[in-house]
């Protein structure tokens, strides 16, 4: 049999883009080597948030004598564990019906290209007109002595984990600082060694700084730009070895050491024969088509693409319109991030930093959360709503408060849709409510 579409891929942008194919009349074939769902679902996105919401919960019960509450909270790491892997299984076993409804037939195991238009599976091979490449990343671990004896984010999310009593985190970029937030939640002393100059290094300087403020006052200790050397044990304990940033030599000592310095393409064994792909940093292409014609890319596999589910899914759904010779469907232009410490932080356009570097003129729109009653009622930190104006035209925000991941969806319409700050000011938000905000700061 030959196929429209060969996806080599099952998280969110294989599996999207397989449903969508499908549903469009195409004949469609997807490779898996582990579980349906990929990265985020089994050891990424969902794992990371259901562990945040359970210690969430748990900080709430403690602080509950604030709220007129009296009660002594605890918790079982193991149960905690248990209701992560099953939402887990639950959205999984949710996938793999629809792509059985959608009749996409799925294919278990390691996939290899060996052909513009062959693809190898358990010792079968497959022809088909299209090939998209989804393959997703891996953890990128850098070369450091002793970088054996450390975890990584797959061993906190998806295995059974023994929850230390302190733990060294190596990167300071999004996921240690949500591992950080949660297991510092639940108990853990927690050391950030990063190496750039702050947190968070790729997001708004504001938020970083913010960010480290809410660590301190938790007991979590920030140590940027700081180069680590090595890691070695010393009988139950880790010692990291690193350099500050005045180049003095230091050493900080734990019960583990895990690796947060970042993913990287999951390209390394995707071709069998030499077809003529280039991959450099991940496989080269623009907007999802790679030099060969009938062969594409989406998502963490791509080079250079934004390391985000919903950027995946909406490429995944693009390269499908593609090959119908339809009108595309997402804008990939503007694509909101968020993080799930507490309180959550999101961001979406233009930052500051951004168009200094640009040397653009631009004014910022600010609302605080000690203004807002919805955040004083939840006894949120102290945050904020920044809108960036540009030419009268809102061009990005950034948002810290409480459940700022799931408002940055609104921003991102004002950034797509080139709002003016009057036009979004005009927008009537409910009230009491965090969303409001954002029309504060807008007006």
């Amino acid at each position: 049999m030959r196929y429209d579409v060969m996806i080599i891929g099952g998280g969110p942008g294989g599996y999207t883009a397989a449903l969508k194919a499908a549903k469009n009349g195409l004949n469609t074939i997807l490779f898996e080597k582990d579980k349906i769902g990929g990265t985020c679902l089994n050891r990424g996105c969902i794992p990371m948030k259901a562990l945040i919401e359970s210690a969430r919960l748990y900080q709430h019960g403690k602080h509950s004598e604030l709220f007129g509450i009296s009660s002594e909270p605890s918790f079982d790491y193991e149960k905690i564990e248990a209701r992560r892997d099953e939402v887990v299984n639950t959205l999984r076993t949710g996938i793999e019906k629809q792509l059985k409804a959608a009749k996409v037939e799925t294919v278990m195991g390691e996939a290899k290209i060996t052909a513009e238009d062959k693809v190898t599976c358990n010792g079968e091979t497959y022809e088909g007109d299209n090939i998209i490449i989804a393959t997703g990343s891996v953890t990128a671990k850098p070369p450091l002595q002793g970088i054996e004896l450390c975890i990584t984010s797959d061993d906190v999310l998806e295995r059974k984990f023994k929850r230390p009593e302190s733990l060294i985190i190596i990167g300071g970029g999004v996921i240690g600082c949500e591992i950080a937030d949660a297991l510092n939640a639940l108990g853990t002393r927690i050391t950030i060694v990063e190496m750039a100059e702050r947190l968070i290094p790729t997001m708004d300087k504001e938020l970083s700084q913010r960010l480290n403020m809410f660590f301190r006052k938790k007991g979590i200790e920030s140590i940027c730009q700081a180069r680590v050397s090595a890691i070695k044990e010393n009988g139950n304990k880790k010692i990291v070895y690193y350099q500050d940033k005045n180049g003095n030599d230091q050493e900080a000592e734990a019960e583990e050491v895990l690796i947060a310095t970042g993913r990287k393409a999951n390209v390394a064994e995707l071709c069998a024969n030499d077809i003529g792909l280039k991959i450099e940093r991940g496989v080269v292409h623009k907007d999802g088509k790679t030099d060969i014609d009938n062969i594409y890319v989406l998502g963490d596999a791509g080079a250079g693409n934004i390391q985000l589910a919903h950027f995946a899914e909406a490429q995944g759904e693009n390269i499908i319109d593609m090959i119908l010779g339809k009108e595309i469907t997402n804008d990939l232009s503007v694509i909101p991030s968020g993080i799930y410490t507490d309180p959550e932080i999101a961001s979406v356009g233009a930052t500051e930093e951004e168009l200094k570097a640009q040397n653009k003129e631009y004014r910022v729109s600010k609302f605080l959360t000690g203004a807002n009653g919805r955040c004083l009622i939840e006894n949120s930190e102290s945050g904020f709503v920044k809108l960036i104006i540009c030419d009268d035209v809102i061009v990005g925000g950034q948002i810290i408060t409480p459940h700022a991941t799931e408002l940055i969806g609104e921003l991102a319409i004002a950034v797509q849709k080139k709002m003016s700050a009057e036009e979004f000011g005009k927008v009537i938000h409910p009230h009491p409510t965090i969303s409001e905000m954002m029309w504060e700061a807008a007006k």
